[in-house]
């Protein structure tokens, strides 16, 4: 975990807004890699944003902006990293380090150090050091020694900064290791997964931070780690629930996000895989975010890249007590569940329930559409006994 004792590393944030993006976009954009900095532990100080019809090959943004930039970490000398909201390649992120004379990241970079600090089991410590080495052979040219007085910090976590990491035989010898390393763990989880086959499994997901793992303990009973924090969760959770005397299986995942990079979904793909062999999708969605909906499509374009989209899935809007509608002058009201279902939102979005895990409100009607969606499921495959089988884990 993250050492909280230890000097908070300040940095910059810059964002790009393209033709096709808004400027409320852009904003909220910038919200959310400044609450991903925070989570690194990391206090964002300034940001810096840049209207891109087409992108720099040398830096991205342009020498103006650079230079923008430059001005205020010289002005600022205790800023130590600047944080690109895109993904940088590897020139562009050499170039703007020798030209800011700081440590620089990109929106992956930062979510690799995420993950490398979030990782608790071998098994996700294994697959978050495959994606950092996968993201770190194209940049080993020259990465060292234009870092060399900087040691440590976020987005150096994980791998570390040895003679290894120059090496690309060396790093490809290790990113096999580690493959052959997860094969092996994928044939014993599938192997776990066909001994509860019988169960009907039920699978949470959701946008990061939507409260899956909140909803997961109230309902399974559990004590997962539930905070307010971004990818609070990386290994997958199964538990045993029963509800009116019907059992079936309920998962949890990691949380997906926007910009995920594919080799990092390819990496969690063993993780992913108790979402593609679910029976039944829970997604989960905070309704109080501004852009519920762009999450919403966020979550969906994953879910079709597992190939996992055509599955019977109950969106769950979460945090129903946070939702706030404005009135003519402005002012932010409170909605009721009831209003709420009536809503655009619960017709656009149908079949749809309204809850809020963390004040335990509506719990028992979504329980009971959950149980619904899984007798239905039980009826396909057991169509002489629509009763779950009683079968001890």
């Amino acid at each position: 975990m993250i050492d909280r004792t230890r000097k908070k590393e300040k940095a910059v944030l810059v964002g790009v807004c393209r033709r096709e993006q808004s400027k409320e976009q852009l904003v909220e954009y910038l919200d959310e890699l400044s609450f991903l900095c925070l989570t690194a532990g990391a206090i964002p100080v300034k940001s810096f944003t840049q209207n891109l019809h087409s992108a720099d090959p040398a830096t991205l943004i342009g020498k103006g902006k650079v230079g923008e930039i430059r001005k205020f970490t010289e002005e600022n000398p205790d800023v130590d990293m600047v944080i690109f909201d895109d993904e940088l390649t590897p020139s562009q992120q050499r170039n703007l380090e020798k030209e800011l004379k700081r440590k620089v990241i990109d929106r992956t970079g930062l979510i690799l150090d995420i993950f490398a600090d979030r990782a608790q089991t071998a098994y996700a410590k294994t697959q978050v050091e495959l994606a950092q080495y996968e993201y770190l052979l194209p940049r080993l040219a020259g990465m060292w020694t234009h870092l060399e007085k900087q040691r440590g910090g976020i987005g150096l976590r994980g791998p570390g900064e040895t003679e290894i990491e120059t090496d690309r035989r060396r790093v490809r010898k290790r990113i096999a290791l580690l493959k052959d390393r997860i094969e092996d763990i994928d044939r014993q989880m599938t192997t776990q997964r066909r001994n509860r086959g019988q169960l009907i499994r039920v699978s949470l997901v959701g946008y990061t931070n939507a409260g899956k793992s909140t909803l997961m303990n109230l309902i399974s009973r559990s004590t997962l780690l539930a905070e307010n924090a971004l990818f609070a969760t990386l290994d997958t959770t199964v538990r045993k629930v029963t509800i009116d005397s019907t059992a079936f299986l309920l998962s949890d995942t990691v949380g997906f996000i926007r910009k995920l990079p594919t080799f990092l979904i390819e990496a969690f793909k063993s993780t992913l895989d108790e979402v593609r062999e679910a029976d039944i999708l829970l997604h989960v969605v905070d309704v109080s975010h501004p852009s519920f909906a762009e999450q919403i499509e966020v979550v969906k374009t994953t879910l079709a890249e597992l190939k996992a989209a055509d599955k019977p899935t109950l969106t769950v809007f979460n945090k129903a007590d946070l939702y706030r509608t404005r009135d003519e002058d402005g002012n932010a009201l409170p909605v009721s569940i009831g209003d709420l279902k009536k809503s655009y939102i619960g017709k656009e979005y149908a079949p749809c329930v309204f809850i809020s895990a963390g004040e335990k409100l509506n719990i028992d009607e979504l329980k009971n559409i959950v149980l619904e969606y899984v007798l239905k499921e039980y009826s396909v495959r057991y169509p002489d006994n629509v009763k779950a089988p009683r079968i001890v884990l």
